[in-house]
């Protein structure tokens, strides 16, 4: 491996949407950054991100209303994230109500 003339180890991700940073057991690596132009999404990953955005702005919600925290933080067991449950939730009601239909 070639020696660095910086110390790469404290850099990590993205560098202005031109240089990726990434870690590894046996070193620093840096990248160009992706082309994902032109990629283009199917119907379902539609429907999935949409849904992933929905679920995002249900636990944004919960987690910025301290009461609703507080609720939300008794259902699941300590440790876990109420963030992350709510997230969780929010998708299984959604796929439960799409198998309903």
């Amino acid at each position: 491996m070639k020696k660095q003339s910086f110390p790469t180890c404290i850099i990590s991700g993205a560098i202005g949407k031109k240089f990726v940073v990434k870690q590894y057991r046996e070193g620093t690596v840096v990248t160009v950054y992706p082309d994902m132009t032109k990629v283009v999404a199917s119907d379902g990953q539609h429907e999935c991100r949409n849904l992933f955005k929905d679920a995002v702005a249900f636990a944004k919600e919960i987690i910025n209303d301290p009461a609703k925290k507080k609720e939300y933080a008794k259902k699941i067991k300590k440790g876990n994230s109420v963030y992350h449950a709510a997230i969780k939730e929010y998708i299984a009601r959604s796929k439960t109500a799409i198998e309903e239909k």
